[in-house]
C-alpha cells in the first residue's frame, strides 16, 4: 500500500479525536443528541484547524444508524462505511475554488430537490466558499435559507470577511481557533508513539511553534523531519537542520548587534545563517517572534512562571531574553517589529530576499532613514542617551578639575594684547557666534598658554564640535572685536595631558570693557 502522509493517515474520524476545538465539538454533539440540527453551518478559521474534518464527522454522525451516546458516528454501520469510502452520495464535497460559477451552484440547487436514497440527510460541504462569484452567491441564497428538511449545508472558509452579509445571516457560524503549542505537541507525541518513532519533546514543541496553530502544517513538518531521520531519534538540533530554522541564541546575539548599532556584525551574522542553508523568510519570522517575546517581557509585571507559560519558553531562556530586553525600550522594540513585519510581507513576492533583508537591517540601525513617529522617538532616545553620557563625562571632568591644584591666573597687565582683547570681549564673541556654536562657547572657559588665546572646552564632545566649526568662531571674533584673533581649542582628553596647566580667566570677562579694540592698552580707553 502507498505511503500516506501523517495528516491524512491520522485524520480524526470521531468527535473525541478532534483536538483544540472543544466548544465547537461539544455544541455539535449536543445538537445531534437532542436532534436540534440546523440547516446551514459556516465553519471559519485559519488553515489546518479542522474545519473540513469536523464537517465530515458531522455529516457521518447525522446519517449514522447507531450513533454513540455522545453523538459521534459509530464507524461500523453501513452508512458510516459507505460515506467513508465514497460509495454513498449522501455527502457531497465541493471545492468552491474551482467550481465557483453560477452554473455550478444551479446544479446544486437542482439536486437538492431529490431526497437521499439512503440515510436521513444529504450534506453539502462547500470548501473555500469565499471563492464563489457574486452571481453564484445570489443563486445560492434562497436554497440556503429554506432548503428541504433532508438537506444540510456546511460552508467552510478561511476568509469569512469576503462572504456577503446575506450568506452570513443564514448560517450558524463557528470560528475554529488556532491550536495551542501544547495541544499540537501532545497530539504529535501520541502519533509518533503509534508510529514507533522516537522524538524529543523539545523538537515537537519547536515544530508546533513553526506550524503557527495549524495541526496539518505541524504534521507535514513532522513528516519531513521523520523522513530525513528515518529510523533515528529526532532531536531538536536535527529538526533545526531539516526545517532551516535557527536556535534562540542566534536571535539574542542578532538583537544585541542591532542595539549596539553594529551594522557589520549584524550583516555577518545574517550571512553566516544564510550560508548554513537557513531560509530567510523563516529567519525573519522567528526574529519577529523573538522581539515579541522581548516586548512582552519588558512590559509585563507577571511572575516568571506565568510569563514563561505565555511565551512557551523555558525558565533559563526567559532569563536570557529578559537580560537582552533590559538593553532597549518597548518603543524601540515595537519599531523593530513593525519594520520586520513589513519585510516579511515583501519577502513572499521578492526574488531578492537577501537584499531586502539587509535594507531592513540598515533601517533598524539608522532610524533617521524613517520619518514615522516610532523612528523619531528612537532618534530622540539616542540623543537623550548621548546627552546623559556627555553630562556624566562633564561631572567627572568637574570632579577631576576640583582635585587639581589651582593655577593662579596672571595679572591683567601681564596678558598679551590679543588675549586681553578676546577675554574682555568674550561675551560679545559668544553673542556673535551662530547657533548652536554659541551654546558650546557658553560652556567653554577663556584661557591662555602665555602666547595666544585658548578656548578650554567643557568636554571632548564640545571640542570635536567646535573643531568642526572653526570658521564660525573666526567670524565671531571679527564681528565682536573687529580683528582676527589667533586662538586654539583645548581639552585635557584630546591634548592627552594629565594636568590642565592653563589658567582660568573667567574673572576678567568684562572687567574693563575695551571701547577701542585697536588700542587695548590705552589707559584712558580702558577707564571709559
Amino acid at each position: 500500500m502507498a505511503y500516506q502522509a501523517l495528516y491524512r493517515k491520522f485524520r480524526p474520524e470521531i468527535f473525541n479525536d478532534v483536538c483544540g476545538q472543544d466548544p465547537i465539538v461539544t455544541t455539535l454533539k449536543n445538537q445531534i443528541k437532542t436532534e436540534r440540527i440546523g440547516h446551514a453551518y459556516l465553519f471559519c478559521g485559519t488553515r489546518g484547524t479542522g474545519k473540513t474534518t469536523v464537517a465530515k464527522i458531522f455529516a457521518r454522525a447525522v446519517n449514522c444508524e447507531s450513533p454513540k451516546e455522545d453523538g459521534s458516528p459509530c464507524m461500523e454501520c453501513s452508512m458510516c462505511k459507505g460515506i467513508q469510502d465514497g460509495s454513498l452520495l449522501n455527502v457531497i464535497e465541493i471545492d468552491a475554488a474551482s467550481n465557483n460559477g453560477v452554473e455550478d451552484i444551479r446544479t446544486i440547487v437542482d439536486e437538492v430537490s431529490y431526497s437521499p436514497a439512503r440515510g436521513r440527510y444529504k450534506v453539502y460541504i462547500i470548501d473555500e466558499v469565499h471563492m464563489l462569484s457574486t452571481n453564484a452567491f445570489n443563486a445560492l441564497l434562497k436554497t440556503l435559507e429554506e432548503p428541504p428538511g433532508y438537506v444540510i449545508f456546511i460552508l467552510a472558509t478561511t476568509e469569512p470577511g469576503k462572504l456577503p452579509i446575506t450568506i452570513l445571516s443564514r448560517c450558524q457560524r463557528y470560528d475554529f481557533r488556532r491550536m495551542s503549542i501544547e495541544t499540537m505537541t501532545d497530539r504529535m507525541r501520541k502519533l509518533t508513539g503509534i508510529e514507533g518513532n522516537e522524538v524529543e519533546d523539545r523538537a515537537l514543541s519547536f515544530i508546533a511553534r513553526l506550524a503557527d496553530g495549524s495541526m496539518r502544517d505541524a504534521l507535514s513538518l513532522l513528516d519531513r523531519c521523520l523522513a530525513f531521520n528515518y529510523g533515528q531519534n529526532l532531536t531538536y538540533d536535527k529538526a533545526l537542520d531539516v526545517l532551516g530554522a535557527v536556535d534562540t541564541s542566534v536571535y539574542i546575539e542578532f538583537v544585541d548587534h542591532i542595539i549596539k548599532n553594529d551594522l557589520a556584525g549584524t550583516i555577518k551574522l545574517l550571512d553566516d545563517n544564510i550560508m548554513r542553508g537557513r531560509e530567510i523568510g523563516t529567519f525573519v519570522n522567528d526574529l519577529i517572534w523573538h522581539l515579541r517575546n522581548m516586548l512582552l517581557i519588558s512590559t509585563s509585571q507577571d511572575s516568571k512562571a506565568d510569563i514563561a507559560d505565555v511565551l512557551g519558553v523555558s525558565t533559563d531562556t526567559l532569563e536570557i531574553i529578559k537580560e537582552s530586553a533590559k538593553k532597549t525600550d518597548p518603543e524601540t522594540l515595537m519599531r523593530y517589529i513593525r519594520v520586520l513585519s513589513d519585510l516579511s510581507g515583501q519577502l513572499k513576492y521578492s526574488s531578492q530576499k537577501r537584499v531586502l533583508t539587509e535594507i531592513a537591517i540598515v533601517k533598524l540601525l539608522r532610524p533617521r532613514m524613517d520619518d514615522d513617529m516610532d523612528s523619531v522617538r528612537q532618534r530622540l532616545a539616542q540623543v537623550e542617551r548621548k546627552v546623559n553620557r556627555i553630562e556624566a563625562e562633564g561631572i567627572r571632568t568637574v570632579v577631576q578639575e576640583s582635585a587639581k591644584p589651582k593655577v593662579k591666573p596672571p595679572a591683567p597687565e601681564a596678558l598679551e594684547a590679543d588675549v586681553k582683547l578676546a577675554v574682555y570681549n568674550w561675551k560679545k564673541i559668544i553673542e556673535s557666534a551662530e547657533r548652536p556654536v554659541n551654546s558650546f562657547l557658553e560652556r567653554a572657559v577663556p584661557s591662555t598658554d602665555g602666547r595666544i588665546f585658548v578656548i578650554k572646552c567643557h568636554n571632548d564632545f564640545d571640542y570635536d564640535f567646535l573643531k568642526d566649526n572653526l570658521e564660525i568662531i573666526d567670524d565671531a571674533f571679527i564681528e565682536a572685536v573687529h580683528k582676527k584673533v589667533q586662538f586654539r581649542l583645548h581639552t585635557a582628553g584630546k591634548a592627552g595631558e594629565t594636568e590642565d596647566g592653563l589658567p582660568d580667566l573667567s574673572d576678567y570677562i568684562n572687567f574693563e570693557i575695551d571701547e577701542n579694540p585697536d588700542d587695548p592698552d590705552d589707559p584712558e580707553e580702558e577707564e571709559d
